[in-house]
């Protein structure tokens, strides 16, 4: 791919980001995906606009195996060069859907029977304190601010990652590794032979 000039206003880059192909979708492709998969998981990233953090986020979730990342259409990054070098070839096979309103498209997820579980550092119960087996989607938030309110109001349960050193919270592709795995590891959890 050709690189862009530094030049360009940051909305041609945005709309040319978009134009490049890729597993950019919309919502109507994502409900389509949902007739496929038997029990979905998915990873909902509330407004992340640092490129490379929604590049490792892509990466965790492709080594995870997530069916979709989803994200806001508007005050979100949009899938750039600089998001597929860091994705490492997640951004090309992995699909990521932008969404014009992200409450309604998480309340559809929850009339679909998919439970939704999302992350706040307010949360009583931690990340190990809930199931995360079923059809699931995991909401992270944004950089700095977290997931929005209207978004934590969709979630059917909210939850924290306990800290216990100095710093107070994780860094959003961090913290989406943890609960993306913490995932994995409950779904792929044998019950003991009786």
């Amino acid at each position: 791919m050709a690189k862009r000039s530094r030049s360009k206003s940051s909305r041609t880059h945005h709309h040319a980001s978009r134009q490049s192909g890729g597993p950019s979708q919309t919502e109507m492709d994502l409900f389509e995906l949902l007739i496929e998969v038997e029990e979905p998981f998915l990873l909902v990233l509330d407004g992340v606009q640092d490129p490379h953090n929604l590049g490792a986020c892509l990466r965790s979730a492709n080594a995870a195996g997530v069916h979709a990342v989803i994200s806001p259409r508007h005050r979100a990054v949009p899938i750039t060069d600089t998001v597929r070098t860091v994705a490492c070839g997640a951004a090309e096979v992995r699909p990521f859907m932008q969404v014009t309103n992200l409450a309604h498209t998480l309340r559809d997820l929850r009339d679909r029977d998919i439970r939704i579980v999302g992350t706040t550092d307010a949360a009583k119960k931690t990340i190990y304190d809930v199931s995360l087996k079923g059809p699931l989607v995991v909401v992270m938030g944004a950089e700095g601010k977290g997931a929005r309110r209207l978004t934590l109001e969709c979630c059917d349960e909210v939850v924290n990652i306990p800290m216990f050193g100095s710093v107070e919270c994780l860094n959003v592709s961090v913290a989406t590794g943890v609960c993306l795995f913490e995932a994995v590891r409950q779904r792929r959890l044998v019950s003991p032979a009786r």
